[in-house]
């Protein structure tokens, strides 16, 4: 929706185009609901609350496949949005250990 290409300098160096966008505000004024209209109109989008998301949940999880019985992996709200939005509501009511690895994946691209 918004951003820049990335650009790669002369020297190597990488410049990401991406871009992190925090909404805050007074309770009442929307915030949510702008967030949900977004993942609508957005053509790859994942809206996921903060309240309900762990940082491995956000990234990846594991879980064991009812059919075969084998673990698989299932990507997470991250994973989901690769080169889209992922909207992150109440991003204040997550735990700090699960906001410093969401931190950690929106500044390394990792």
């Amino acid at each position: 929706m918004v951003g820049a290409p990335t650009r790669v300098l002369e020297d190597g160096m990488k410049l990401r185009g991406d871009m992190h966008v925090c909404l805050m505000g007074d309770p009442g004024v929307a915030k949510s609901q702008l967030l949900k209209h977004i993942c609508r109109l957005a053509p790859r989008a994942v809206y996921t609350t903060g309240r309900g998301s762990s940082g491995v949940g956000l990234t990846a999880a594991v879980h064991r496949d009812p059919v075969t019985n084998e673990f698989v992996l299932e990507g997470g709200a991250l994973v989901l949005a690769d080169r889209g939005v992922c909207l992150i509501d109440e991003f204040d009511k997550m735990n700090d250990q699960d906001r410093v690895s969401i931190h950690e994946a929106m500044e390394q691209q990792t």
